[in-house]
């Protein structure tokens, strides 16, 4: 009997994403209730954050590698057409929805907001995006590496995928095999980092609200002048991300998008506490292949993909918050000029990665796009960590749909 009750109670295990939810939780209260403590914690996030992006660049070399190199059969430049296409199709729809909630609820008529944070440095960036296409082409495919900059490492890992098919057999199937044993051995990494997420998520919760705890000055002033552009950013984040994609989702892959949001909580708690796609990567392949029977090869090759092109949320507040500017401002835009924020925002959305503190540097384009006032950003600067765990949230559910839509118009059987 006592056997019996000590196998039952060995038996009683918490989920994941329940641990995180705790961990959140009492995160929010650590930071609440003593901010001054926060900076004896902050190193335990700092280390989980470091050890998140520590794989990244293995884990995407390694997945893009096998995931196009495993299609010699002639099929990835339709998989690649699909990948692209649906996430060109959610973005523009993502910035579509904030373009009408900004238009319609207008949170900067009438506001009078004093001007927070220093955008100087941002706004004397010269930032051009034709440099910022042409630099896919890595010039040095190490010092992109070493920079963390995915774009350029995607594109270079494709090449070598394409071309590795042309080799001899014997030949390509050692580079298969040596990426593939990378890829397992990253994956190993990954659940030994996974097993700490709670931990982590902890200190990154408490650190981020012990900082706003510390300056309650700062909270009255969002509240008061800019609580209405977050409900926006928030609301937009919400319909696209809570209707949107699962309809999409529903209607092209035939599942229950509720339950794959389920499958995937805690990439998506992740993504929305640590505030990086990147971070949450390798837990969102993780979760897709195990979770969801999306297989090894399409889980890399989209999520890889996704992480620095399928920018839903981030390209939702560009928009927003062009039009916000402009309406705090008085500044009057036109059909043409706002056409011109809804192309700039995808592509700025598209164009940020390996840049620091990237979706408010490339707000900088979206503003000169249309002459909006570049000291603009530094009211964003307010209120972008509140707005940036929705939109991460959003990037990553984005790429987590994607997965499971392609692996299905490819015929992949689904264990949703």
């Amino acid at each position: 009997m006592n056997r019996e009750s000590s196998g039952k109670r060995r038996g009683i295990r918490i989920a994941l994403h329940w641990q995180i939810l705790i961990g959140i939780a009492l995160g929010a209260v650590f930071g609440i209730f003593l901010p001054h403590w926060t900076g004896y914690i902050e190193w335990i996030g700092d280390l989980f954050l470091n050890a998140l992006n520590m794989i990244v660049i293995p884990l995407i070399a390694s997945s893009i590698f096998i995931g196009v190199a495993g299609m010699a059969g002639g099929n990835l430049g339709r998989v690649l057409g699909k990948t692209l296409g649906y996430y060109l199709c959610t973005t523009v729809t993502a910035i579509v929805i904030g373009l009408v909630l900004v238009s319609t609820i207008k949170p900067g008529v009438g506001k009078d907001v004093v001007l927070q944070g220093d955008a100087g440095g941002i706004a004397t960036q010269e930032i051009n995006m034709v440099d910022q296409l042409t630099g896919i082409v890595p010039s040095n495919v190490f010092a992109a590496m070493a920079d963390g900059n995915i774009l350029p490492i995607i594109f270079f890992m494709i090449v070598l995928g394409i071309f590795s098919t042309k080799l001899e057999k014997r030949h390509y199937t050692i580079l298969l095999d040596f990426f593939t044993a990378v890829y397992e051995l990253i994956m190993k990494v990954t659940m030994f980092i996974i097993r700490l997420t709670p931990i982590g998520i902890f200190s990154v919760m408490a650190c981020m609200i012990g900082a706003q705890a510390g300056h309650p000055e700062s909270l009255v002033d969002i509240v008061k002048g800019l609580g209405l552009f977050v409900l926006t950013v928030w609301a937009g984040c919400l319909i696209h991300g809570g209707l949107v994609l699962p309809a999409t989702v529903w209607g092209l892959a035939r599942v229950n998008p509720y339950r794959h949001m389920r499958k995937v909580s805690t990439p998506l708690l992740t993504a929305f506490t640590t505030c990086s796609s990147s971070a949450t990567l390798p837990l969102s392949i993780r979760y897709t292949q195990e979770q969801c029977g999306v297989s090894e090869r399409l889980a890399g090759l989209t999520l890889s993909l996704g992480s620095t092109v399928n920018m839903n949320g981030t390209a939702l507040f560009e928009c927003v918050s062009a039009i916000f500017i402009a309406q705090l401002y008085g500044i009057h835009l036109t059909v043409g000029q706002e056409i011109t924020i809804v192309l700039t925002s995808l592509l700025a959305a598209v164009g940020s990665a390996g840049i620091p503190m990237a979706g408010i540097v490339m707000m900088a384009i979206v503003f000169n796009a249309v002459g909006l006032p570049l000291e603009g950003v530094g009211i964003i600067l307010a209120v972008q960590q509140i707005c940036e765990m929705p939109r991460t949230c959003l990037n990553v559910y984005g790429d987590l749909c994607g997965a499971v839509i392609v692996a299905r118009s490819e015929g992949e059987k689904l264990t949703i």
